[in-house]
């Protein structure tokens, strides 16, 4: 009889077990996500939301990138659960060349593109025939382009669309500028370094990786106005996600973009929250 309630006894512990009954922490589940994201700015203020995405339990990876191809190829394969890292022309522009079955939930930020050069210091400087060195990413020379519009530097096609526009699309072009748009975006602060008397066109995340202040460095900048919001890439299927939408709640929310404002002093923008 011992036996038999000894048995029993063993029997109903593991029972209890096996349904969590014995854990009084059962009732919580944590969700793993990895984000594919580039170290700066996007790696950095994932990694400040990760103790408010602990909070709502969530449980996030970063995998860290350098360029703008791998962190697609891997969202695609499934490596990732989404991506940071890119701004709206260019993820639209990577869909229709290269076919992602891509989505976005919502923009987090803006990283104003800036023009730098170690010896011309003002726009009159500017000299006849300087080279402009810009990424070979077609997304961003429209962008570029209309900096140099806004500069009174040259003059575009008005029937073009400033985002989609490329460099056969300037009309006027008085200081005779000869623009350069074959170098990853990745390798700009080298040429930067390098090519002392060319003016080049550096994504603000790599000019922060270089040392430089965009807001000081800088010889001109886009201002908060501009379209190229980085937004939190998605497969399409995942659009409508629970936890990805919550994740972009938490970076989206008052903590976290404070802590882009004041980490960052306006060389990163937030689009979310209230500021």
């Amino acid at each position: 009889m011992k036996k038999t309630l000894l048995f029993l006894s063993v029997l109903v512990v593991l029972v209890l077990a096996a349904c969590g009954g014995g854990d009084s922490s059962g009732d919580s589940e944590t969700t793993e996500i990895t984000i594919g994201a580039n170290s700066t700015p996007h790696a950095e203020i994932l990694e400040e939301a990760k103790p408010l995405l602990e909070e709502e339990g969530i449980n996030l990876t970063i995998e860290e990138y350098q360029d703008y191809v791998l962190p697609n190829d891997d969202l695609e394969s499934g490596d990732l659960d989404a991506n940071y890292f890119q701004h709206i022309p260019y993820l639209e522009n990577q869909i229709e060349e290269i076919g992602y079955d891509f989505d976005y939930i919502d923009g987090i930020h803006i990283e104003p593109m800036g023009l730098y050069s170690q010896n011309i210091s003002s726009i009159d400087d500017i000299e006849d025939g300087t080279e402009v060195i810009l990424s070979r990413s077609v997304a961003d020379h429209g962008r570029v382009l209309a900096l140099f519009e806004e500069q009174g530097l040259i003059t575009l096609d008005e029937d073009v669309d400033k985002v989609e526009a490329e460099v056969s699309d300037i009309e006027e072009n008085p200081h005779d500028l000869t623009f350069s748009a074959d170098v990853d975006a990745a390798l700009l602060p080298e040429q930067y370094f390098a090519e002392e008397d060319a003016l080049i066109a550096i994504n603000t995340n790599y000019a922060i990786d270089a040392d430089l202040n965009p807001l000081e460095d800088a010889l001109f900048i886009e201002g908060d106005e501009s379209p190229y919001v980085n937004v939190i890439a998605v497969r399409s299927e995942d659009v409508e996600d629970e936890t990805l939408n919550t994740l972009v709640d938490v970076l989206q929310s008052d903590e976290i973009q404070d802590y882009i404002l004041e980490t960052y002093d306006g060389a990163v923008v937030p689009v979310g929250g209230d500021n």
